[in-house]
C-alpha cells in the first residue's frame, strides 16, 4: 500500500506521498507502535486550557461556527430511520443555516453546506439521490456498525455494497478485541483489507475510544489505523457510554501529527458523539488549529459527527444577528 506510483512523489526516506492527498498507508512497524506512551496527567492539563479560550468572539465566532457547519457529517443512525427522514436530513445538509441569517451575515443562502450526510447502508441510495448535483458526500457506516462483530467476509461485502450504491466515504468499525489484547498486526491487516474494499471511497476508522480503556490504547490504535491507510481516524460510533472527549481527541491529533512528520501524509480527524453545542465545537476547532494548523479546519481534514449540534449553531448565529436567543425547537435538524 505504500508503493510509489505515477500519481505520487517519493520522499527522502523512500515513502510515497500521493498527489491526490490520500493516505496510502505504510508497512506495519511493531517497534513504532510499542514505543508509544501517553502521560494522562499531561493530557488533562493541556485539554483543560481549551474550553477557557475567550479570544473567539462576535464576528470571528460567527465565522468559526460557519466553518464548523461545513465540517459536519450530518448524521442519522437510529433504529426508526426512514427514507423520508433521510431525505429531510439531506435537504437540511444542502441549506443547513436559514437563508435570512446567512444574508444578514453577508453570505449567499446557498453558499454553506455540510461536509457529508452519514447514514446506514440501507439509505445510501436515497441519500445519493437527494444530494445529486451537490458536493456533499454520502458516508455509510459499515463493518457491523456499531459493535463490529460481524464475520469479516460480511464486513467486506457490506463495504463493497455501500460503495456500489454510491457512498464516497465509509465509516468502518475496527474490532475492539484486537486493541484490548494488543494484537496490533491483526488490527493493521483488518483495516488494510477494509481500505482495499473501499477502493476510491475514503476510509474513516472508528476506534470506539470509550471501549478501549486507556489513552495509550487510543494512541496505538490511531497509529495502526493510519499505517494501514485510514484517511480519517474517528473517536466513536456515538453509541458507546463515553464518546468524543477532548482528552482522547488530543491523543489522536498528536498521533496524526507524528504520522505526518514521519511519512509526509495528512490524515483527517472526526470527533463523533457528544459534540452537541456551539461552545463544544469551538473547543475542538481550537484544538485542531493549535495542534495541527489551519488546514485541519477544513472539511477535507476535519469532520464532526453530529445532528443536534447544527441546531445549536443556528441558534447562536441568530443571537449574533438579532441579539436574542430563540427556543431550541425553532431550529430543527430535519
Amino acid at each position: 500500500m505504500s508503493d510509489a506510483s505515477t500519481h505520487s512523489i517519493v520522499l527522502p526516506h523512500g515513502l510515497a506521498f500521493p498527489l491526490d492527498g490520500r493516505n496510502r498507508g505504510v508497512p506495519f512497524d511493531a517497534a513504532w507502535i510499542e514505543g508509544l506512551r501517553i502521560n494522562q496527567s499531561a493530557v488533562e492539563r493541556r485539554t483543560a486550557t481549551l474550553p477557557a479560550r475567550r479570544s473567539v468572539k462576535k464576528d470571528a465566532q460567527a465565522a468559526w461556527l460557519l466553518k464548523a457547519v461545513t465540517c459536519i457529517d450530518l448524521t442519522t443512525l437510529n433504529g426508526d430511520d426512514t427514507e423520508g427522514r433521510v431525505r429531510r436530513l439531506c435537504a437540511k445538509a444542502r441549506r443547513p443555516i436559514r437563508g435570512d441569517l446567512l444574508q444578514a451575515l453577508g453570505f449567499d443562502p446557498d453558499s454553506i453546506a455540510t461536509g457529508a450526510v452519514c447514514v446506514y447502508h440501507r439509505f445510501v441510495a436515497a441519500a445519493v439521490d437527494a444530494l445529486r448535483g451537490t458536493d456533499i458526500a454520502v458516508a455509510a457506516v459499515s463493518t457491523g456498525f456499531p459493535a463490529g462483530l460481524n464475520p469479516h467476509p460480511l464486513k467486506l461485502k457490506e463495504i463493497e455494497a455501500s460503495v456500489a450504491a454510491g457512498a464516497s466515504e465509509i465509516d468502518i468499525v475496527v474490532t475492539r478485541e484486537h486493541i484490548l489484547t494488543g494484537n496490533w498486526r491483526a488490527l493493521y491487516d483488518e483495516v488494510r483489507e477494509f481500505r482495499a474494499a473501499c477502493g476510491a471511497a475514503h476510509v474513516k476508522a472508528i476506534l470506539a475510544t470509550g471501549d478501549i480503556r486507556t489513552l495509550t490504547n487510543v494512541a496505538k490504535a490511531s497509529m495502526v489505523c493510519m499505517m494501514a491507510g485510514a484517511d480519517f481516524i474517528k473517536t466513536s460510533t456515538g453509541k458507546e457510554g463515553v464518546n468524543a472527549t477532548l482528552d482522547v481527541s488530543l491523543v489522536m491529533v498528536r498521533m496524526i501529527r507524528e504520522f505526518r512528520e514521519r511519512t509526509g501524509m495528512r490524515v483527517g480527524f472526526k470527533p463523533a458523539g457528544g459534540v452537541s453545542t456551539a461552545k463544544s465545537v469551538l473547543a475542538y476547532q481550537v484544538l485542531m488549529k493549535e495542534e495541527l494548523g489551519r488546514p485541519w479546519l477544513e472539511p477535507s481534514l476535519l469532520r464532526i459527527g453530529a445532528s443536534s449540534l447544527l441546531a445549536d449553531i443556528e441558534r447562536q448565529l441568530e443571537h449574533h444577528v438579532t441579539g436574542r436567543y430563540s427556543a431550541f425547537n425553532r431550529h430543527p435538524v430535519a
